[in-house]
């Protein structure tokens, strides 16, 4: 099955034929990147560009597992420009791809599981 925002390659060479460990992993990345898009929205609104920069690096790090290489080099972007306090203007339209692209990721991990 093709999907339009994860690569389930590197996930189903971790997991194997074990539903079950492929099912913590989505939880696992469901839940943090609901916890990453809320502060990153906090940090934004705190003009924290500093933390934002880290925290795009550990995002960054997510994403690429499930194979989300667009989104993964956005957040590299992300990550550099923040540190530096580059660009501010972008971060809000940063956060929302973030925030859009990993809910129809997680969308898509859910379909996926389902068809086990």
């Amino acid at each position: 099955m093709s999907y339009k925002y994860i690569n389930t390659e590197y996930l189903e060479t971790v997991a194997g034929e074990d539903t079950e460990l492929m099912k913590e992993l989505i939880d696992m990345f469901r839940d943090q990147v609901r916890e990453i898009h809320s502060e990153m929205v906090s940090l934004l609104a705190g003009n924290n560009f500093a933390a934002l920069g880290l925290l795009a690096h550990k995002a960054k790090s997510s994403v690429a597992i499930m194979g989300m290489e667009d989104l993964a080099s956005m957040l590299k972007s992300f990550e550099l420009e923040a540190k530096e306090a580059l660009y501010p203007e972008k971060y809000h339209s940063y956060i929302e791809r973030f925030g859009h692209e990993t809910t129809a990721a997680v969308a898509e991990l859910d379909e996926m599981i389902s068809r086990r």
